[in-house]
């Protein structure tokens, strides 16, 4: 314990693989859901954030955070915000640097570890807030594990947190996404971040070099070339071993949920950590067998899906 040894989801029976888990709900589902008050707050480096805010007066804030090259419009994300917002919270969800409307103006984009920008989001958000709450998908449940892993108790309005479908491991993970079954993902993520690379560029001509760009194969190749050195890093091993959120799982001082498919394509070995799971007393880990990443249909398409029913049914009682 807390391994949850057991899980209750069942797929689709047309969805018969990780792959088809992954890519129906991200190709086909629509949420509809109000539309949002939008916020665009400074950061302490002078640069931007853009938040969608969905309020109705709670004391209880749920913050949601997207995956790579996602936004706060995406299926998944509105799909978690409808679910607790039917429930009597707020919700928060928010863009990465450059996932908003517009790309954000210093040379830096976002990553895996960049929990400076989170931690502004709850700071803006927490005066109006007894509990706040956090939800991550993929990139942004790695941040949000590291996060709480940093920071410990310091935020006491902080009372726990929920991450889906996360490559714990990143160096594996990126190794994963890039092998021949995955291609056709990593492909599609190298073709929106190539093109960020390319806009960046001209207005920050001196720190993001367009010669790269040739180099780059895999998301391992756009990592040693742009995510590392452009965020402080020597490259991208470096960048991955301090970003890892696996290494802060030991630090995480709330009950937090990890939501991970054995079948997930994207995720290697080392995001099922099964020993560690019987070592930490707050981390609470589910290995379903199916789900694929970032989906667990319903069978029902009425009803919510796997992942959203599990981070209410997380938050919401007295663990």
């Amino acid at each position: 314990m807390p391994l949850i040894s057991s899980s209750s989801y069942k797929r689709p029976k047309w969805l018969f693989n990780g792959h088809l888990e992954t890519i129906y709900p991200s190709l086909f589902r629509s949420v509809r859901i109000q539309k949002p008050i939008q916020e665009r707050i400074q950061t302490l480096d002078e640069d931007f954030l853009e938040l969608d805010w969905y309020r109705q007066n709670s004391k209880k804030l749920i913050i949601i955070s997207h995956g790579l090259e996602g936004n706060s419009n995406r299926p998944y994300m509105l799909g978690m915000c409808d679910i607790f917002f039917k429930n009597q919270y707020d919700v928060l969800t928010w863009n990465f640097r450059g996932c908003g409307s517009e790309l954000n103006k210093n040379a830096i984009f976002y990553h895996s570890g960049a929990t400076y920008d989170l931690d502004e989001v709850i700071k803006h958000a927490e005066k109006d807030y007894e509990e706040i709450y956090l939800v991550g998908f993929s990139l942004g449940g790695n941040l949000t594990l590291k996060y709480l892993g940093e920071k410990g108790e310091q935020c006491k309005k902080v009372k726990k947190g929920v991450a889906i479908s996360v490559p714990l491991h990143l160096s594996s993970s990126s190794k994963k996404i890039s092998s021949t079954s995955n291609m056709l993902y990593s492909k599609r993520f190298l073709k929106t971040l190539r093109k960020k690379v390319i806009q960046k560029a001209a207005f920050h001509p001196k720190e993001i070099k367009l010669e790269f760009l040739d180099k780059i194969k895999t998301l391992s190749d756009f990592d040693e070339y742009y995510t590392g050195p452009l965020h402080g890093f020597g490259d991208a091993e470096e960048y991955y071993e301090t970003n890892s959120s696996l290494y802060f799982l030991p630090q995480i001082k709330v009950p937090t949920l990890i939501l991970n498919a054995l079948n997930d394509p994207f995720l290697s070995k080392l995001c099922f950590p099964h020993q560690l799971a019987s070592e930490l007393q707050k981390v609470y880990f589910e290995f379903p067998e199916h789900g694929g990443h970032v989906g667990f249909s319903p069978i029902q398409t009425k009803n919510p899906y796997y992942s959203e029913q599990r981070a209410f049914e997380f938050i919401s009682p007295d663990i």
